[in-house]
């Protein structure tokens, strides 16, 4: 007796194609977090220290600033 399968082969390729999509997800979501916070970082740059300091900031603590959550700060 001869049995046949009844799946298509294709939900492999479909597994790893949503696999590569999420993949690319992840690496555009980093790439706009990544602009986002540089941006931050030249927007501060930009200001006095006078400014700065209102927001209770200095030049020297501007990155540890923008990445405080990376940075468990």
């Amino acid at each position: 007796m001869a049995y046949t399968a009844t799946t298509p082969a294709y939900p492999r390729l479909l597994t790893k194609l949503d696999a590569l999509r999420a993949t690319f997800a992840r690496a555009f979501d980093a790439l706009i977090e990544a602009r986002s916070r540089r941006n931050e970082i030249e927007r501060l740059q930009k200001m006095s220290d006078t400014q700065l300091a209102r927001l209770g900031l200095t030049r020297d603590g501007i990155v540890q600033h923008v990445f405080r959550d990376h940075l468990g700060l």
